[in-house]
């Protein structure tokens, strides 16, 4: 492809609405273009490497005996219905209606179609296992679509779905696709870890997030520095449940503390000379609309999602300030366990090994120091905090690490959740009707391509690593003007191109600055430059993106030492 025909829009100014560095960078580098919140225009290059996340998906689908099919994006009302989901899912799901006034939504992943599917056509066992998967568009309402193509709206996605007759089946197959993760995300040239997540929206009993590690990263990722364990923090534990101190402390006699003002851990940590460790706070939040408490150690954070699977609740959302004040009869800031009536209390693990500890006094400007266990009534003791750095591993001796990353795959052990709830049985070989037992894959391909740019760019742009490269090569001309350059600039674009190598020849009338810097900015692997200088020489010159050095090779050998790069970047 010639630049100088080429739909290539590139900015110099970052536009005031990106926020991370990939959607600064496709938007610059002319990539995508916004259409409307979370909703995006992928030009030419974006395109490509779209094409080729989704390609080396497909290919690995294929090698671990998926079979591709293509599901329509609106689906009818009566499928999430029959799953239990049409009011489950809340808001982002997209509700529409059509000119019969028939419910239908935008699908934001498949689970219903499939099972329906399969349900319908599959009757013996000798049928299964299969494994069938998709990519296709998805839509998900999000409140607050940000980060481009890392929390948008619309989004190109993956999503595979296997069905089989036994568990130990399933769980073969999970392990296949696990496997084929990692192949797919090692071919994309990514540093990335499988972590252990939480099933969220999508339900089971167990699944792996595939994360891309990168600063930028929204999710935080803990794991050991010592053996493979790795989970996201939503799902990552401690080695021990029970934080027990090795002294315990005689019960003292509760008494009131004049806190005036005083809210914060900090707050009354300070005025009252305490460590934040022998503070409990105590957090009143609305499980599917019943008030229920949390009690965690000041020093600790509440892991909300781990809260909400001891709940086995729906929805859960922090009380606002008139419950919590209808509850404690204080404002908030001021909650405490002692005295709380009709709410029931969860305490984390952490509170079994305190003694004369503070908490709130439910009255206004009030705390109570020497409180203990025995002085208010909890429904028991749970997993309720989030993992911090130096926190024991819980499968050896090691300390758990905690890292940023991005959320690109995620799979997961599904069950019999759908196939029960939809009907999708089979006859087992003694004529037994038995629900399929299913699990679930997901990748997100353009969000995929944007986790590639938060882990390879620099200041200057995009450093695509070579497999998701929109081209492999740019070849920039400093003067076409010059016959020389011109002509050694298009024989070498047509060798490389007879080479099967992938090559932008940039043979626009710009200045060379600005050639380079566009080079630079689209992040292409390899740029060959052809100047009439070099060429009294017999040289061009070959840089790397990824290098700051270049290096200046014979004209005669430039086409196979590009190959070379190429063959070795694979």
């Amino acid at each position: 492809m010639k630049y100088s025909q080429s739909f290539i829009p590139t900015l110099r100014e970052t536009p005031s609405d990106a926020e991370v560095i990939s959607h600064k960078l496709m938007l610059r580098g002319g990539y995508i273009r916004k259409v409307a919140a979370g909703i995006y225009t992928y030009l030419p290059l974006g395109f490509k490497v779209l094409k080729k996340v989704e390609n080396i998906v497909r290919e690995e689908m294929t090698r671990a005996g998926a079979q591709e099919v293509l599901m329509p994006v609106v689906t009818p009302s009566e499928l999430w219905q029959k799953s239990g989901r049409w009011n489950f899912y809340g808001k982002e799901l997209l509700r529409i209606k059509d000119r019969h006034e028939r419910d239908f939504c935008l699908g934001p992943t498949h689970e219903e179609v499939i099972t329906e599917l399969v349900g319908n056509e599959v009757r013996s066992y000798r049928s299964l296992p299969m494994n069938i998967y998709q990519i296709q568009t998805k839509f998900r309402d999000e409140v607050r679509p940000r980060f481009g193509l890392m929390r948008g709206r619309e989004f190109v996605m993956k999503d595979a779905y296997s069905f089989h007759t036994t568990e130990e089946d399933a769980e073969m197959e999970y392990m296949n696709m696990y496997k084929t993760y990692k192949r797919i995300f090692e071919r994309c040239g990514l540093k990335f870890r499988a972590v252990e997540a939480d099933t969220g929206s999508i339900g089971g009993n167990f699944s792996h997030e595939f994360v891309v590690l990168a600063e930028s990263g929204e999710d935080a990722v803990a794991s050991c520095n010592r053996c493979e364990y790795a989970a996201n923090v939503e799902k990552a534990v401690a080695k021990s449940k029970r934080y027990l101190p090795a002294d315990r402390e005689a019960a003292l006699t509760i008494e009131k503390v004049s806190t005036p003002g005083k809210k914060t851990v900090e707050e009354v940590t300070g005025f009252m000379g305490v460590k934040a460790k022998k503070l409990v706070k105590t957090l009143i939040y609305l499980a599917d609309g019943k008030a229920v408490v949390a009690l965690v150690r000041g020093d600790n954070e509440l892991n909300e999602v781990k809260f909400k699977n001891v709940l086995n609740c729906n929805d859960l959302e922090l009380a606002d300030n008139a419950t919590v004040e209808k509850i404690t009869k204080a404002p908030s800031g001021f909650a405490g366990p002692v005295g709380l009536k009709d709410v029931e209390i969860y305490a984390d693990h952490a509170l079994e090994g305190m003694d004369n500890f503070v908490t709130g006094g439910n009255e206004k400007d009030v705390h109570l120091k020497n409180v203990n266990l025995k002085d208010f009534e909890a429904k028991g003791f749970y997993d309720l905090r989030s993992v911090v750095r130096g926190d024991e591993c819980p499968k050896c001796n090691g300390k758990l690490e905690i890292h940023r990353g991005i959320e690109v795959g995620h799979i997961f052990k599904l069950g019999t959740k759908y196939s029960e709830a939809m009907g999708a049985t089979f006859l087992d070989a003694d004529g037994t009707e038995k629900p399929m037992i299913m699990g679930c894959y997901g990748i997100g391909v353009g969000r995929t391509a944007a986790a590639a740019i938060e882990q390879n760019n620099d200041n200057f742009g995009i450093k695509w690593p070579m497999p998701l490269a929109p081209f492999q090569v740019i070849i920039t001309a400093v003067n076409p003007r010059d016959e020389e350059v011109k002509k050694v600039a298009h024989d070498l674009y047509t060798e490389l191109l007879d080479k099967g190598a992938e090559v932008l020849l940039d043979d626009r009338d710009e200045r060379p600055g600005v050639k380079f810097k566009d080079a630079d900015l689209l992040g292409i692997p390899i740029r060959l430059t052809i100047g009439a200088r070099g060429l009294k020489e017999g040289v061009v010159e070959i840089k790397r993106r990824s290098e700051k050095d270049s290096e200046n090779v014979p004209l005669k050998d430039a086409g196979n030492a590009v190959m070379k790069i190429i063959s070795e970047s694979k």
